[in-house]
C-alpha cells in the first residue's frame, strides 16, 4: 500500500459519502463537485446510489426537490452549515417527500461553535459533543414532517481536488488571495486610532474582518485534517502577511492538540503569499502544454481548475459553434481511466514538446490495440496528425467507450495547438524577454515606453495585438519584477503616458469583458465615461505600485529580478525557487524571511533560549515531509517546479505542493482586482 497521501486522504472522504448515497437523491456544491470532479469521477457516486435516472443534482435553493419514490436525500456541502444555507436546505427538504436525510459538511464541528461565536473555553468543554448538528438533525425532521423520520448530520474534511499525486487544490478557498498594502488602509477604517496598523508587518488575526478570518479558520480545519489522516505532527512557517496568520492559526488550532500528541510522523508546512511574485503567476515562461490548455480553452462550468473539451469530432455533427452545446464537453480529469490519468500526469510532468509526443503516442496505442487503421508518421507532431488519429475512433462505440478518457486528452491538444491565443502566447514570452533585458540596461520608463504602442483602441487593433485585459497582463508582470523603485521625472511622465493610453483604450471598447465590467463598475460601455475609466485606471495604477512594494518587507527575498553581466543575460528568479532553495540551504539554520509559528509554550520558550543557549529553532527542512502551500494560485510549472527542486536539493523528501487554485494569466487581474477580498462571501 503506498504511503498516505492527497490521493488517498479524498479518496477516504468521499468512501465515507458513498457509503451513505444508496438509493438516495444527492445534493452536491460546486466546491465538494469538483472535488468528486478530480478524486473518483462522478460515475462512482451514481454507482454507488445505484437506482434509475439522474440522482444528482445541484445544491441550490431553487433545486429540484424529491418524490414520492424518493423518500432519502444526501446533501454534500462545503460551507458552513448556517444562513443561506439552512435556508436553502429547508426550501429544498419542505416541497420533497423525504424521510431520511443526511448533510455531510466538509467543515468540522468546531468551525461551526466558532462560526456560531462559541468562545474558545465554552468549545473545549464541549469535546466529544456536537449540539450544532444535532439542532440541524432536529430541524430536518422538523422539515420533513416528522420527528420518527431519520436525520444525520457529519462531518468529512472533502477539502482537496487532487490534481496530481504530489499536487492538490482547495476548490472552496479559490478566491482566498493575500493582502496588499492598501488592504491596510481598509482594515484601519474599522480600528480606532490608536491601534492602527503601520503596514503588513502588522497583520495578525484580531486585524482581519470576522468573514475573512472565518475563511481562515474553515481552511485550517481542512488542513488539520489532512495532517491527521497523514499521521503527521506538523510545524508551521510562513513567507508573507497572510500566510502567517494562517500558519499561526493552524500551529494553534485548539482541536489539533490531541491529536499532534499521538502523531508519530512529522512535517514542515510552508504557507507563501502569492502576492509576494506574481511574475510567475502571469508569465509566460512556463514551457508546459497543461498551461497553455488551461489559458486558452474555456473553463468548465462550476468548476475553477478543468476546461470545456469540444467532443464534436468524434460525433457525425457539423463542427459549428452551435453544435457545441449540443454534445456535453470532455475534460481534463479523468479519475477512473487509468491510462488517460498515466498520460494527464505525464503531461504535468514533461515540457511542451515532449508532452505534444505523448499525446501522439498515447493515441496511436490505443488505436493499435483496436486494430484502428492507422498510418504512422514520425517527425514533428502536428494538429492535423493528431486529428487524424483521434478520428479514428469516430463510428467506433466500443474503442471510444475504452479509451474515453485519452480523446479527451487528445482533443484538448489539438484546440490548444490550433488556438489563436497559443500563437500569442509566444509573443507575450518574446516581450516579457525583452522587458527583463530592458529593465537592467534603461529602467522602468524605458519599459513603459515600449509598452506605449501597443495600447490600442479596439478600432486599431488586430487579432495580433493586446486587448485590454491583456495590457493588464503585461502591466503586473513589469510591476511584480521590478519590486520597489524610485519616482524620477521621465518615469512619472511615462506612467502618465501609459494610464491616458488605457484611459482611452477602456473608452473605446465596443463591449466590456465580465473582468472590464468588474474593475470598472460598469455592466455595459455604452455607461463607462472617460471620468470613470480615469478613476479605473487611477485604482489600477494604485494596485500596481502596491505588487511593486509586495516584497519591502522581505530580507533575503527582497527580488525575484536577476540582472545581466558581460556573460549572462538577466532573467527572471521565482520565489517559490528561493524559498525552496532557502530551506534545503544547510548553511542557512535560520532562514530570515521564512518564519516558524510556534504553536504553545515550550516552543515560545525554545524561541527565547535560543538567542542565548545552544537550542536549534525548528527549521522546514528539519522532517521527512515538506507541505508547502501557495495561497492564491499556483501555476502547472510552478509546482513542477517545486517538485523536482525538493528532489534534487534533498533526495528523499517527500513533497506536496498545495494551493487555491490552478492559475492561468488572466487569473490574477480578477483575483487583485475582486471587491470582496475582505469580505468573503462564507454563505449567510
Amino acid at each position: 500500500m503506498s504511503a498516505p497521501g492527497v490521493l488517498s486522504f479524498t479518496q477516504q472522504g468521499w468512501e465515507q459519502v458513498l457509503a451513505k448515497v444508496k438509493r438516495a437523491v444527492v445534493y452536491l456544491d460546486a466546491a465538494c463537485a469538483e472535488s468528486l470532479h478530480w478524486c473518483c469521477g462522478s460515475t462512482r457516486l451514481v454507482e454507488a446510489v445505484g437506482s434509475p435516472g439522474c440522482p444528482l443534482r445541484e445544491f441550490e435553493p431553487k433545486a429540484v426537490g424529491g418524490t414520492a419514490e424518493q423518500p432519502k436525500a444526501v446533501f454534500v456541502l462545503s460551507c458552513l452549515l448556517k444562513g443561506r444555507t439552512v435556508e436553502a436546505l429547508r426550501d429544498i427538504v419542505c416541497r420533497s417527500h423525504f424521510r431520511y436525510c443526511v448533510v455531510v459538511t466538509a467543515l468540522s464541528h468546531a468551525v461551526h461553535l466558532t462560526a456560531n461565536h462559541v468562545p474558545a473555553a465554552a468549545a473545549a468543554e464541549l469535546e466529544g459533543q456536537q449540539p450544532v448538528f444535532e439542532q440541524l438533525e432536529e430541524k430536518l425532521c422538523e422539515w420533513m414532517g416528522s420527528m420518527n423520520y431519520t436525520a444525520e448530520v457529519l462531518h468529512v474534511p472533502l477539502l482537496l481536488s487532487p490534481v496530481a499525486p504530489y499536487l492538490a487544490l482547495t476548490p472552496a478557498f479559490a478566491s482566498l488571495f493575500p493582502l496588499l498594502p492598501q488592504d491596510v488602509h481598509l482594515l484601519n477604517s474599522a480600528r480606532p486610532d490608536k491601534r492602527r496598523l503601520g503596514s503588513l508587518g502588522e497583520v495578525d488575526s484580531t486585524a482581519l474582518t470576522p468573514e475573512l478570518m472565518l475563511q481562515m479558520r474553515c481552511l485550517v480545519s481542512g488542513l488539520s485534517s489532512l495532517c491527521e489522516h497523514l499521521g503527521v505532527r506538523e510545524e508551521c512557517f510562513a513567507v508573507g502577511a497572510l500566510s502567517r496568520v494562517i500558519a499561526a492559526d493552524l500551529a494553534n488550532y485548539a482541536p489539533a492538540k490531541n491529536r499532534r500528541k499521538t502523531a508519530t510522523g512529522r512535517a514542515s508546512v510552508v504557507f507563501v503569499d502569492r502576492t509576494l511574485d506574481l511574475t510567475g503567476a502571469v508569465g509566460h515562461h512556463g514551457d508546459n502544454l497543461v498551461e497553455k490548455i488551461i489559458s486558452v480553452l474555456p473553463q468548465l462550468p462550476g468548476h475553477t481548475n478543468d476546461v470545456m473539451v469540444n467532443m464534436v469530432e468524434l460525433t457525425a455533427l457539423q463542427t459549428q459553434e452551435e453544435s457545441q452545446n449540443v454534445v456535453a464537453p470532455g475534460c481534463l480529469a479523468q479519475a477512473n481511466d487509468s491510462a488517460a490519468r498515466a498520460l494527464w500526469e505525464a503531461l504535468l510532468n514533461t515540457k511542451h514538446k515532449e508532452a505534444v509526443m505523448e499525446v501522439r503516442r498515447h493515441l496511436v496505442e490505443a488505436a493499435s490495440r483496436e486494430n484502428l487503421p492507422i498510418k504512422m508518421s514520425m517527425g514533428r507532431v502536428t494538429p492535423g496528425q493528431l486529428t487524424s488519429y483521434v478520428q479514428l475512433f469516430k463510428n467506433n462505440l466500443k474503442a471510444l467507450r475504452n479509451h474515453c478518457g485519452i480523446l479527451q486528452l487528445g482533443l484538448a491538444t489539438v484546440q490548444t495547438l490550433k488556438h489563436p491565443q497559443t500563437a500569442k502566447w509566444d509573443r507575450f514570452l518574446a516581450f516579457e524577454r525583452l522587458l527583463l533585458q530592458s529593465i537592467g540596461e534603461s529602467g522602468m520608463s524605458v519599459v513603459l515606453n515600449q509598452l506605449l504602442p501597443m495600447c490600442k483602441p479596439s478600432a486599431q487593433r488586430t487579432s495580433d495585438d493586446y486587448g485590454p485585459e491583456e495590457l493588464l497582463v503585461l502591466l503586473i508582470y513589469i510591476y511584480s519584477v521590478c519590486g520597489e523603485f524610485t519616482v524620477d521625472k521621465d518615469l512619472g511622465e511615462a506612467q502618465e503616458k501609459v494610464k491616458k493610453a488605457l484611459v482611452q483604450v477602456f473608452c473605446e471598447e465596443v463591449e466590456l469583458s465580465p473582468l472590464l465590467q468588474k474593475i470598472t463598475g460598469c455592466d455595459s460601455a455604452t455607461n463607462l465615461t472617460f471620468h470613470k475609466a480615469k478613476i479605473t485606471v487611477d485604482e489600477l495604477f494604485s494596485s500596481l505600485w502596491d505588487i511593486a512594494g509586495a516584497r519591502s518587507l522581505m530580507k533575503e527575498f527582497k527580488s525575484v529580478y536577476i540582472p545581466g553581466d558581460h556573460t549572462h543575460q538577466a532573467f527572471y528568479k521565482p520565489l517559490l525557487k528561493q524559498v525552496v532553495e532557502e530551506i534545503f540551504n544547510p548553511e542557512k539554520q535560520d532562514p530570515v524571511d521564512i518564519e516558524h509559528m510556534s504553536s504553545g509554550l515550550t516552543d515560545l520558550l525554545k524561541t527565547g533560549f535560543s538567542r542565548f543557549m545552544k537550542v536549534s529553532r525548528p527549521h522546514p527542512s528539519d522532517h521527512p515531509l515538506l507541505v508547502l502551500f501557495v495561497v492564491g494560485g499556483i501555476t502547472v510549472s510552478e509546482a513542477k517546479m517545486v517538485k523536482d527542486l525538493v528532489a534534487s536539493l534533498k533526495p528523499g523528501t517527500q513533497v506536496i505542493v498545495l494551493s487555491t487554485r490552478l492559475l492561468k494569466p488572466l487569473h490574477i487581474p480578477e483575483l487583485l482586482f475582486a471587491t470582496d477580498r475582505l469580505h468573503p462571501d462564507l454563505g449567510f
